[in-house]
């Protein structure tokens, strides 16, 4: 199959955990032929969505020495057998040009994984309000008095951006702290930018999970990525530590009610953040996790992924 992974820049990838790598060598595995495009290489021209695609072969050394790439070459997309949009957040504009544009390829035949209307339409912070039996207590505003009346029901919350990722600009905030004023006005912009807060949750020192979702079914093991010393954020990119473990019967619960309903809508990988019993948030633009599950229990989670995509074209 020709496979092209559209990729933040390949400098920024660290091979020894980065889920598109882990794809990407699973795919040159089973003999694919890879292709890889950059945000700014998707064009419309001449009545066709075109990516000026490199090919991409690997190395087999690590750091920023892992890759080989040839010429950027004019491809339509639809004579891809398999588009992956992989692109880290933030999503903003660009994002969204980028998602009408493969949405327009996706009407020439491309095939685009994940969907770019489900990438569209599931903000990875505010589309667990679809699911609202399974989330904690949540606010979405800009209103800093709204947000002041939910920090003193719940005494202890979580206020973060909708468009980050990684755990970039999250806050924890105490009922008697005294920069609060300060966090609103930087996460709201004074009022003009609407954010997301969450009622704090202690179970967060046992690990912020993530459950992997390919072609709308759960991986048996979880990623739970507990925060470092002093910290409230699990997220990798922030420090946390990642530990493998078997789904509960609430993380098989909330997978087996949204897997299939996500899929049904184009997303066929996807990252479920569950704190203690609550979904936190739906990761539909980058997924990570694949290789510290692998690692830890020697479930090839990038193979199942591979072998799923083989299956669109059988």
């Amino acid at each position: 199959m020709k496979l092209a992974f559209i990729l933040d820049q390949l400098d920024s990838i660290k091979t020894s955990k980065d889920t598109s790598f882990a794809m990407i060598r699973e795919a040159a595995i089973r003999n694919h032929q890879l292709f890889v495009l950059h945000q700014n290489d998707l064009v419309w021209k001449d009545g066709l969505v075109v990516g000026f695609a490199r090919t991409l072969a690997l190395t087999g050394k690590s750091n920023h020495h892992w890759y080989q790439t040839g010429k950027p070459t004019e491809i339509p997309l639809q004579e891809f057998d398999i588009v992956l949009m992989r692109k880290d957040p933030p999503f903003n504009m660009e994002y969204v040009y980028s998602t009408y544009l493969l949405e327009l390829a996706e009407k020439q035949g491309a095939h685009i994984i994940n969907s770019p209307s489900g990438i569209r339409d599931h903000n990875e912070k505010l589309a667990i309000a679809k699911y609202p039996q399974f989330i904690a207590p949540t606010l979405v505003t800009s209103q800093e008095s709204l947000i002041r009346d939910f920090l003193d029901t719940h005494r202890d919350i979580i206020l973060k951006p909708l468009d980050g990722m990684g755990g970039a600009s999250i806050f924890r905030v105490h009922s008697a702290d005294h920069n609060i004023s300060v966090i609103l006005e930087t996460l709201t912009h004074y009022g003009t930018r609407t954010i997301m807060a969450q009622r704090y949750l202690s179970e967060i020192s046992q690990g912020d999970k993530r459950i992997i979702l390919i072609a709308g079914k759960a991986m048996p093991y979880a990623l739970a990525r507990i925060p470092k010393s002093g910290e409230t954020r699990g997220n990798l990119a922030a420090g946390g530590t990642g530990i493998a473990q078997l789904l509960t019967q609430r993380d098989k619960e909330i997978a087996k009610t949204l897997g299939p309903a996500l899929y049904d809508q184009g997303l066929m990988l996807v990252g479920l953040d569950v704190i203690g019993d609550a979904l936190t948030e739906i990761n539909v633009t980058s997924p990570t996790g694949m290789q510290e599950i692998t690692n830890q229990t020697g479930l090839n989670v990038a193979e199942i992924m591979i072998k799923e995509i083989e299956k669109l074209k059988e």
